[in-house]
């Protein structure tokens, strides 16, 4: 029996969750879009001056809830607007309401009420305003910051990703947008800091109600008002800034090799995976991962029996293996590990390299908070080299940049230094997802600093939460939504997850990094198709295998290791990303597009008969359910292109 093709959006996004736009609503030169209570890309004459705004109420694990919005009222006048709304938070134990009111003049200045009153006592990691600066035209750059105490101090938005706070007790922030143009942004309504939302990935500076240096979760009690207040005040002439030009297309222009490679590409292996894993020997195969990051928990029991796993996927697939190593004991760590050393000879898995992390850095530190019991890292590194000789050793974290900006390792004892990433920390509109990698190449700079030529490896990676250094556990996500800081991430599914997951590989690859790893082969991090416990629309009707659209990048990409990297430039990389490489064949070009419409492409550059095969909705369920058959569909091409929404394009050229 023939299964129905999926709908546009679980094809897309993996859920049938709607992510539109907001509306677009305008006051003399400034354009904001308001989208479910929030405000997004504030901009003056087509310059963004603000990321976002928005009244955020979060709970005891930093998850964001998402507002049940009645009452909206929108009026857009000639040129001013104004907006009020009622929105209530809550989940079955507590709720929260609260009463917001935006105004925006002709002048192009703007301010948003926010009076929050918990029905219940509410407990939170925060309740209040948030406000995001962009990353353009601001790192790096200028800012006067006025305190609460009235002293104005000027300084700098960090270049570097700051591990901390940049600025304390915040009352205002002003930074020239253009020439000529300056932006006043003023907090009312309680003390406000800033934080370098890079560390999480985010594309922004974050300024936030309630100091860290104050207990959370903290309880709001029932009927206690909430009252916070912003405004943004333009000062000085408006005009010039930039539009884009209508209708025109995105230019990847194709340079000359030169002497970089592209780097090899590995998955990681959960023990949880590792079964379905061996059951999927043959795809897993044909993905060829250069690399498997295997882990290795001790307090989830895991032993003899995972190593050989392990070892069973390392030599049917060729694939070096890296043992991922949680370290338990504060005490008798070089015992511990050199009991595991033992189990690994016994096993006979064959080690390329092992990451050693303490138990204690595996949950978050906030700025000024004391680091959790854990060996001294010279020694815990010394232990590990005693316990593998020979084996390459690297030290990180398994968790975020954030943690590894803040609890710097030793670089000097290393072969390697290693974190991962997730880009739904703090919001997971897909918008936002994309905009993460704009503060991936901040990461490695900062990185740079403090490791100096130590390599760097990422991964693995994913959309989704592979574990949450803030809270007890990752998000559930029952109802298959786009939600923070969730595992069950259904992007992953769709061709929004190979868009993204080329755009991450493309943007790292550029900044010389050692060597990336994504997701896993199965389960919700995975690039193949396994029944679970939480749904997979579309996919659990089928009767046989089924691969997931990033399987195709990451398959790809795996045979493009060592090959010589080749020049490849978007005139607007935020639309569509790329990446080239040339072997004996030829040079293969990938192109992602990270946006939900329609993208115009023209390739200059290119010689010789070009070729290629697309990843996107219409070839979604032979890209699917035929994988081997669908890399071998490719067809001639030409240098107009137009790629779908969140199409991925694979081209071959000779030279």
């Amino acid at each position: 029996m023939k299964t129905a093709n999926p709908s546009r959006a679980i094809a897309l996004c993996g859920t049938e969750q709607p992510d539109r736009p907001g509306r677009i609503l305008k006051a003399g030169p400034m354009s904001v879009e308001f989208d479910n209570g929030q405000l997004r890309y504030l901009k003056v004459n087509g310059v963004e001056v603000l990321r976002a705004v928005g009244f955020l109420v979060r709970d005891e694990n930093w998850g964001t809830y998402t507002p049940a919005i009645s009452n909206l009222k929108i009026d857009q006048r000639a040129d001013s607007f104004s907006v009020s709304f009622h929105a209530v938070c809550r989940r079955p134990d507590q709720e929260i309401a609260y009463d917001a009111r935006i105004e925006g003049t002709r002048g192009g200045n703007l301010v948003f009420d926010g009076t929050a009153i918990p029905k219940t006592d509410f407990k939170t990691a925060r309740t209040g305003f948030v406000v995001l600066h962009p990353l353009k035209g601001v790192a790096g750059y200028p800012v006067e910051v006025e305190h609460v105490d009235g002293r104005i101090v000027k300084d700098k938005f960090p270049e570097l990703v700051n591990p901390i706070q940049p600025f304390l007790d915040i009352r205002a922030l002003t930074h020239e947008v253009m020439p000529g143009l300056k932006a006043t942004v003023r907090m009312e309504g309680d003390t406000f800091e800033m934080e370098d939302h890079r560390n999480w990935s985010d594309a922004s500076f974050k300024t936030y109600v309630r100091p860290l240096v104050l207990p959370w979760p903290y309880t709001l009690k029932a009927g206690e008002e909430v009252k916070q207040s912003i405004k943004v005040k333009l000062s000085g002439s408006a005009s010039g800034g930039t539009k884009a030009a209508a209708g025109r297309g995105i230019e990847i222009k194709i340079g000359q090799p030169g002497r970089d490679t592209l780097q090899p590409l590995g998955l990681g292996i959960p023990a949880e995976e590792i079964g379905q894993a061996v059951k999927q020997l043959e795809l897993l195969k044909l993905a060829a991962p250069r690399f498997l990051v295997c882990h290795f928990d001790p307090r989830q029991k895991h032993g003899l029996k995972e190593l050989y796993g392990y070892r069973v996927l390392s030599e049917q697939t060729g694939a070096e293996a890296v043992l991922e190593i949680v370290v338990e004991s504060v005490d008798e760590y070089g015992k511990e590990l050199q009991r595991l050393a033992d189990m690994v000879k016994e096993s006979g898995l064959k080690l390329a390299a092992i990451e050693v992390v303490p138990v204690g850095d595996l949950k978050s530190v906030l700025p000024g908070g004391p680091r959790p019991p854990a060996p001294p890292l010279e020694d815990l590194y010394s232990a590990a080299r005693a316990a593998f000789p020979g084996v390459r050793l690297g030290g990180g974290m398994f968790s975020f940049f954030t943690e590894l900006n803040r609890k710097r390792v030793p670089a000097q004892w290393l072969d390697f230094v290693h974190n991962t990433t997730c880009p739904i920390v703090h919001a997971a509109d897909d918008r936002s997802v994309m905009e993460t990698l704009e503060a991936l190449p901040y990461q490695v700079t900062t990185a740079r600093s403090f490791i100096g030529r130590t390599p760097y490896r990422i991964g693995p990676s994913g959309i989704g939460c592979r574990d949450n250094p803030h809270g007890a556990t990752w998000t559930p996500n029952p109802d298959n939504l786009r939600v923070c800081l969730t595992k069950l991430e259904p992007r992953q599914r769709g061709l929004f997850g190979a868009a993204w997951a080329l755009g991450y590989i493309a943007t790292f690859v550029r900044t010389g990094i050692e060597a990336i790893s994504m997701g896993a082969p199965t389960g919700p991090l995975g690039i193949i198709y396994r029944k679970a416990e939480h749904r997979q629309p579309w996919y659990d009707q089928l009767s046989g295998f089924a691969v997931f659209p990033v399987y195709h990048v990451i398959s790809g990409l795996t045979r493009g290791a060592g090959q010589k990297l080749v020049p490849a430039t978007s005139s607007d990389n935020q639309k569509v990303e790329c990446l080239a490489y040339r072997g004996k064949g030829g040079t293969t070009l990938w192109l992602a597009n990270l946006t939900a419409g329609e993208q115009k492409v023209q390739i200059t550059g290119a010689k010789g008969a070009l070729f290629g095969v697309m990843i996107d909705e219409d070839s979604f369920v032979k890209a699917t359910t035929d994988p081997r058959n669908f890399q071998k569909s490719w067809k001639p091409m030409k240098e107009f292109l137009t790629l779908k929404p969140y199409a991925v394009a694979i081209l071959s050229f000779s030279d």
